[in-house]
């Protein structure tokens, strides 16, 4: 079986199967000696000029951008249209997505939880909270970020969200992805680079579209997540199981690990693992039921969908380079956005490390490092045509994008994590 057939969930349990073997310093990987050493996740596609798909990861940048190839960032450069799983720069991205957490009709989450359950995340998040301040970094501090202030702006309106977001939300709580925060995630920071080089940026899906499978599990699937996700938490907390499944290994294997669909879907999906052999069978088919659903829909059928956008986006800017930044895993295994473009005809080739873009422009120098915030200027706000939003989604209202940076299943929850005034972008760490 294909390892993209496995699901996002299974992720924890066959990741170490395929990934290239680790060396020996803590797992992660030095910058190598020459570029064809690096990992690509670059594809090219074929036409005049040409028009690329990079594999993004939705973690600091800062973690990913050494091992990144210069003929990637160099295609990003030539790029005169960018465009993203979500609408990196205009704030209706956030609203929506605080709308699509909230419990319906002013309800809390002591009104729809089992008593026993949410006293159990109450006192997990009692637990965070204490513990935050000691989890903060020196360098998060100099940057005005505090624990109560970055807790308050990650958690503090739990109690009104609905319960899929909260185990979300506690996945994101964690020692590691806290010190991560204060960075943005390797997508920001490429919205950030596109604005300040003046391109056009647009985006493949809306909030709702993303949203919305979220909000699909019945009831009963909720609590049975949520409930997984505490007892694993709370076991890590005792010191009685190792984190099944980190941040840190998807960054070892996004900067030197293979092509592996499997790790990258789960960073599509960013669920975390429930299937195991100790759940009993009734919850094992749960478990399988919640995997099957994800993978439907927040990997295949938003491939299918995205390849739609991509070829009319494609077919709107005949004459422009075209550059489209997605998660790996909407690239990686079966059924992918790949998939789609080449069964409409489209010549898509990987590109190595190494390899010169096809670009008909010069090569600018390599982007610089550090975080750019935007300029300010005005850019004219790039939209689906009003033909393809009423198709694929009808009765969601289309809206202008102003030019002002907001971030963006996997990039939906690191925006969600994050959600909250000033903090906005300064904390989207991993989710």
């Amino acid at each position: 079986m294909h390892a993209a057939l496995a699901g996002p969930l299974l992720a924890a349990l066959l990741a170490t199967a395929r990934a290239r073997p680790q060396p020996p310093d803590g797992g992660q990987c030095r910058p190598p000696g020459s570029q064809k050493d690096l990992n690509s996740f670059l594809w090219t596609i074929r036409r005049d000029p040409p028009a690329y798909l990079f594999g993004t990861i939705h973690v600091p940048y800062t973690r990913v951008w050494d091992f990144i190839p210069d003929n990637s960032k160099a295609a990003f450069q030539a790029s005169a249209r960018v465009y993203f799983e979500l609408d990196l720069t205009d704030p209706y991205t956030i609203s929506a997505l605080a709308s699509c957490q909230l419990l319906p009709h002013g309800e809390n989450l002591q009104d729809v939880l089992p008593r026993e359950l949410y006293w159990r995340l109450k006192r997990h998040l009692d637990y965070v909270k204490l513990m935050m301040p000691s989890w903060m970094t020196p360098a998060q501090r100099g940057k005005g970020l505090y624990a109560d202030y970055l807790f308050n702006a990650i958690a503090g309106n739990w109690e009104r969200k609905r319960p899929v977001w909260v185990m979300l939300m506690v996945n994101s709580l964690t020692e590691t992805d806290v010190r991560s925060r204060g960075v943005p995630v390797l997508d920001l920071h490429l919205a950030q680079q596109a604005e300040k080089m003046r391109k056009s940026t647009g985006a493949v899906e809306r909030v709702e579209e993303q949203c919305h499978p979220l909000n699909g599990l019945n009831f009963s699937q909720v609590l049975f997540a949520l409930n997984q996700t505490l007892l694993q938490h709370e076991s890590v907390r005792a010191g009685s199981l190792q984190a099944p499944y980190t941040t840190e290994d998807l960054i070892k294997h996004y900067n030197c690990g293979d092509l592996n669909a499997v790790i990258f879907n789960h960073d599509t999906s960013q669920l975390p693992n429930f299937i195991n052999t100790t759940l009993p069978p009734h919850e094992q088919v749960t478990a399988q039921e919640i995997d099957s659903y994800f993978r439907q829909e927040l990997i295949y059928k938003r491939n299918e969908r995205m390849g739609r956008r991509v070829m009319a986006l494609l077919q709107e800017n005949e004459d422009k380079i075209c550059f489209f930044a997605f998660g790996a895993g909407h690239f990686l295994g079966n059924n992918t956005v790949i998939d789609v473009l080449r069964q409409e005809g489209l010549e898509v080739e990987h590109t190595p490390a190494g390899q010169p873009i096809h670009s008909t422009t010069a090569s600018p120098p390599p982007l610089p490092l550090q975080p750019t915030h935007s300029s300010g200027t005005a850019k004219p706000p790039f939209q689906l045509s009003d033909q393809l939003q009423e198709q694929d989604q009808p009765g969601l209202a289309s809206h202008s994008a102003p030019s002002y940076p907001r971030p963006a299943l996997g990039l939906l929850t690191a925006v969600a994590a994050a959600v909250g005034p000033a903090v906005l972008l300064h904390t989207l760490g991993p989710s």
